[in-house]
């Protein structure tokens, strides 16, 4: 049994048409939990069952807080999640409807992250957002699956915060063979720490996340992903909040699915037929959804 579940792969007429190319979509905001992250965090879970953790600590009040709290639920294992001030309602009583102990600590999510790991008995386990070989094995899986479905993209698109989604896809391109398909990783202006660190030639920290993206907001992209930018060829994107929160919409609109605006960013290179894309043909969107989004609050940010 795996906690995810083996998730559509469609191609999209919209997005195709826009583009002139084929569009494809891997539609993980269809996981239960709402995100790609059950992939990682629920390979994680298992793993530390297996040697004998009794609770689940995590520090995420997005997707990551959400997927441990799912996960914990299904395989009975109680999950404290610790969760900053700046966290919705909306995301507290959707942790606090997969059963989970919810915590407000700290103004960051660095403060909440300290805590949590303050609270760390010697039965529990921790589960880091973005940070743990267990994620990016796990978040391979999404590949594996496009590999089974016989479709070898040109290029992959996919939205960088802490860097494991990215991880873990190149993960899976090379443990495919498909080492030689690029990635263009998108992030919005204002969170763009994996842009920092191509730029600087190592991994740097932000003074702020100013993006209305905040499920990208990890102000240092972790190592492994800048490990990977010398490894394989990856592309940085940065987009504008406008162009990820208007992507949203359009998709809402187009395919009846609704995502966050971290999940919008790369969704928005293909709205705009970013000039990235010029040379390829074949593309693979990887739509890593987000559960804690309403579509009033992306309007409301979007100006409408």
């Amino acid at each position: 049994m795996t906690l995810h579940i083996e998730t559509p792969l469609i191609e999209s007429s919209p997005l195709s048409v826009i583009t002139g190319r084929s569009v494809w979509l891997k539609l993980d905001a269809l996981q239960p939990p709402g995100s790609f992250k059950i992939r990682g965090i629920g390979n994680a879970c298992e793993t530390y069952l297996a040697r004998g953790a009794c609770r689940f600590v995590s520090s995420s009040g997005g997707n990551a807080g959400l997927a441990v709290a799912y996960a914990g639920r299904r395989l009975g294992v109680p999950v404290t999640v610790v969760v900053p001030e700046t966290t919705t309602e909306r995301a507290k009583e959707l942790l606090q409807l997969e059963k989970a102990e919810v915590i407000v600590n700290g103004a960051s999510w660095q403060e909440a992250n300290a805590f949590a790991q303050s609270l760390i008995g010697t039965s529990d386990a921790f589960l880091h957002p973005f940070d743990d070989p267990l994620l990016w094995q796990g978040h391979a899986t999404l590949i594996d699956e496009v590999f089974r479905f016989g479709l070898k993209p040109d290029a992959v698109v996919l939205s960088v915060g802490g860097g494991g989604l990215m991880s873990g896809v190149v993960e899976g391109l090379h443990r495919n063979g498909w080492s030689d398909v690029p990635v263009f990783a998108v992030e919005t202006t204002g969170a763009a720490s994996f842009h920092a660190a191509v730029k600087a030639g190592h991994t740097v920290e932000l003074e702020q996340i100013t993006s209305i993206a905040t499920s990208l907001g990890a102000k240092r992209v972790c190592e492994k992903a800048f490990q990977w930018s010398r490894q394989h060829p990856i592309h940085s994107v940065v987009v504008s909040d406008q162009s990820a929160l208007t992507a949203c919409e359009r998709f809402l609109d187009d395919h009846r699915i609704l995502v966050e605006p971290a999940c919008g960013a790369s969704l928005a290179v293909a709205y705009e037929n970013a000039p990235e894309l010029e040379n390829f043909s074949n593309i693979l969107v990887v739509v890593c959804g987000g559960a804690t989004s309403t579509i009033d609050q992306i309007r409301d940010l979007n100006g409408h």
